[in-house]
């Protein structure tokens, strides 16, 4: 069974409970886009630390260059939520690459969505993802997802 990582600190006379969470690139995106999402995620991440593998900046990036190509946002909406996203307070933390490679393999997924499960498995820390495969397969591994 996956431990979950919860961080509790005293002050004064109240305790404050912060849990640390792996946060996927379409997280970021749906705050730094400002879709339906956004206050949904932004409430139930309040109490949290966010976490994501170092890759997440170039994901992010890439992602955007593709909706772009897309036509689902222009130029500038692009760079604008790049400059939001870069906003977000995030903890960066390094991947066990060939063991992702080999989750994602094994799961049939992109590499780049096996870089966060292997994350969550080798931090101890739930998930935060929209993609509904994503959270069939962190479910499968007993890796906790946050929901809203």
């Amino acid at each position: 069974m996956q431990k979950i990582r919860v961080v509790v600190i005293f002050y004064d006379s109240c305790t404050i409970v912060r849990m640390d969470i792996i946060v996927d690139t379409n997280i970021f995106l749906a705050v730094a886009l400002n879709e339906p999402e956004k206050e949904k995620i932004i409430s139930v991440t309040v109490d949290t630390t966010a976490i994501a593998p170092e890759i997440i900046h170039y994901e992010i990036g890439n992602a955007l260059s593709a909706m772009v190509k897309r036509s689902q946002v222009t130029i500038e909406e692009a760079l604008l939520a790049k400059e939001a996203a870069d906003k977000i307070a995030i903890r960066l933390v390094p991947v066990d690459i060939r063991s992702a490679l080999e989750l994602a393999l094994e799961h049939n997924i992109y590499a780049y969505d096996a870089y966060f499960l292997q994350c969550a498995i080798d931090t101890s820390c739930a998930v935060l993802t929209l993609d509904k495969q994503m959270k069939r397969i962190a479910s499968s591994l007993n890796i906790k997802l946050l929901e809203f």
